[in-house]
């Protein structure tokens, strides 16, 4: 079996590459961070039996992601298993004073990227007859929240496209599945913030969010279901949290 982790250098998809990897299934991952990249994959070459191909590119860039794709060998094109998990959030502003360098990268990364390896993928498995594509989105694709604006429209966008790609892929007997974490502890409030470490850390005090092992744990167990069971959309959150913004900061600590 092989499997495809887009924005496999931390956070959730390095979790879902290592619970992959410790099972015997083959790896192609993906980022922009090179380093990050060739560091994974000696390590879970180094501790596993397993083939990994490494592909360092923007998936943002059209051009940059057929290109990536192309260069696969025939044996790496009969991917069984995407995880579209490469995404981010970008400030936290109302609409009225957003960012249009965050828009874009928002838009690009987690609209336009999702899309760009998908087509590319789904029609790789269109000629297998088979594959499961599991979106990453977020409690963001279900509410919108204040200063949420422009990200929750992006993941707004995944769970449409969830919904739409479980429709036209029905036929080819490929699955579809979204996964919708609540507060998971990454890299992410860091890069929402710009780099500014110590506003990050405010996001998760005082409770005790999802961490990365837990929404991987949750991808290998909705990739591993019986051939005729498709979960098609998850909701996955803390205990202490209920909704977006509803959490309960005095126990979990």
């Amino acid at each position: 079996m092989l499997v495809l982790v887009t924005g496999a250098t931390s956070g959730i998809g390095k979790s879902t590459a290592e619970i992959f990897a410790r099972n015997g299934y083959d790896l192609i991952i993906t980022g922009r961070r090179k380093e990050r990249l060739d560091e994974l994959k000696s390590s879970l070459e180094k501790n596993f039996k397993i083939k990994i191909t490494a592909l360092c590119f923007d998936i943002r860039n059209l051009n940059e992601t057929e290109t990536a794709m192309a260069s696969l060998s025939e044996e790496n094109k009969k991917i069984d298993i995407l995880v579209n998990n490469a995404g981010l959030a970008a400030g936290l502003s109302s609409f009225q004073e957003g960012s249009l360098d965050h828009w874009e990268r928002m838009i690009d990364t987690n609209i336009k990227g999702l899309l760009y390896i998908s087509r590319i993928v789904s029609n790789l498995m269109i000629k297998q007859q088979k594959g499961h594509i599991i979106n990453i989105g977020s409690i963001a694709g279900k509410e919108v929240y204040a200063n949420g604006n422009v990200y929750c429209a992006t993941k707004h966008a995944v769970d449409a496209l969830n919904k739409g790609m479980r429709i036209d892929l029905l036929h080819h007997n490929i699955k579809v599945t979204a996964i919708n974490p609540g507060m998971v502890e990454t890299e992410f409030s860091v890069v929402r913030f710009d780099g500014d470490e110590d506003r990050a850390k405010k996001v998760y005090m005082g409770m005790q969010p999802l961490t990365p092992q837990d929404i991987a744990e949750t991808i290998y167990w909705v990739a591993n279901r019986p051939a005729h069971v498709n979960i098609n959309d998850l909701i996955i959150m803390p205990t202490v949290q209920a909704s977006a913004t509803n959490v309960n900061r005095k126990t979990g600590a």
